[in-house]
């Protein structure tokens, strides 16, 4: 069946599972979770203990996932993080599809996670394949201003070759960034991840991809800023003071 949709919005579920009155529950399967986290409990294992023990099903395991890390692995991260106005002159090089999508499902009205580690993170998924929707030019804009105020010295763009319609993307984003004056190189890749992970210490990543932001040497938060600035009405899961002890040194 052919993809006809128009919007990266929420899921015909999210109104009910992620209710006003569901997300103390939420809040404190991920308090728990984060605690195992911090000591050294594995994922999986922890995340079925809470999500049991909270009656999580599935997409709120993955929104509760999503959102937590270890107390430690917050710390690294957020240590590595280059606020918007240390930009001037770096490299930018930008997860594409992964800084993309949240900001399209900001604008779309889908479920936004502000997760414990400072970023933010959509619940969309693609499938392998990349389709339009009303969103993604809008998405692309308020991405460049943010950018342009930022007046990074390169902005390199990586999208995953191997997903479907990449090529169509990239000449739309290549068209905008014309339209505007902006300086943007698209790249076509194999796999964004490998590349990013061999950015050199001089290069600053935009992405809130989970494994990436323990690898990185630097990273902006570019998907946040730009939901801040730009969809305030956003709707937003909010884990960021999720608060628990933090483990004995």
């Amino acid at each position: 069946m052919p993809d006809r949709r128009k919007h990266r919005g929420p899921h015909p579920e999210d109104e009910r599972l992620f209710a006003p009155e569901v997300l103390p529950r939420l809040r404190a399967a991920a308090a728990d979770l984060a605690w195992l986290l911090s000591r050294g409990y594995a994922q999986d294992s922890s995340l079925k203990l809470v999500g049991d023990r909270y009656s999580l099903v599935a997409r709120q395991r993955t929104a509760v996932a999503r959102s937590v890390c270890s107390h430690v692995t917050a710390v690294r991260r957020g240590e590595k993080t280059v606020p918007a106005e240390a930009m001037e002159d770096a490299v930018l090089w930008i997860d594409g599809y992964n800084v993309l999508t949240t900001v399209e499902a900001a604008l779309a009205g889908g479920v936004v996670l502000a997760a414990r580690d400072g970023a933010f993170r959509d619940m969309a998924s693609m499938h392998g394949s990349f389709r339009k929707v009303d969103e993604t030019l809008p998405a692309l804009k308020i991405l460049g201003q943010i950018i342009a105020e930022m007046q990074p010295g390169r902005c390199v763009w990586f999208l995953d070759r191997p997903v479907s319609n990449s090529g169509r993307l990239r000449a739309i984003m290549l068209k905008t960034s014309d339209r505007y004056g902006w300086s943007w190189e698209v790249e076509l890749v194999p796999d964004p991840d490998s590349v990013l992970v061999g950015a050199s210490p001089e290069c600053v990543i935009a992405t809130a991809d989970s494994a990436l932001l323990d690898r990185c040497h630097r990273w902006v938060n570019l998907a946040r800023l730009a939901v801040e600035r730009c969809v305030p009405d956003a709707w937003m899961i909010d884990f960021r003071n999720v608060s628990i002890a933090a483990p004995d040194s």
